[in-house]
C-alpha cells in the first residue's frame, strides 16, 4: 500500500485529490492494524505496512513536529506551493516521522 499512498500523496493538487489521499492514508493504517492483529509486532519497529505512530496522538504530535521542522523546507524536501500538497505532506509524515 505504501507505493500507491506515496502515488497518492504526489498526485495531490487539490481538494479531490486530498481527499482520495486521505481515504488512502487511513485505508493504510486500517490495513497494518489487520496485519497485525495476525502476528506480534515488536515494539522496537515501526508497523507492518511503516506506521512509527500507531496512536492518533502520536500522529499528530509527530505530524505537527515535522510541519514545524519542515516549514522552510528541507535539505532533501522542498516545500511546495500548493497548500493541499503541503497538507497531505504533513499527514503522510505523521505516519513516519519519529
Amino acid at each position: 500500500m505504501s507505493d500507491k499512498l506515496e502515488t497518492l500523496r504526489d498526485a495531490v493538487v487539490d481538494e479531490d485529490s486530498f481527499v482520495r489521499f486521505l481515504e488512502a492514508l487511513a485505508a493504510d493504517r486500517v490495513d497494518e492494524v489487520e496485519k497485525e492483529r495476525s502476528q506480534q509486532p515488536s515494539p522496537y519497529e515501526s508497523g507492518a505496512n511503516g506506521w512509527e505512530n500507531g496512536t492518533i496522538e502520536a500522529f499528530l504530535e509527530c505530524a505537527s513536529a515535522w510541519a514545524t521542522a519542515s516549514r522552510n523546507g528541507l535539505q532533501l524536501y522542498k516545500k511546495p506551493d500548493n497548500p493541499w500538497k503541503r497538507c497531505a505532506d504533513i499527514l503522510f509524515m505523521g505516519k513516519i516521522y519519529e
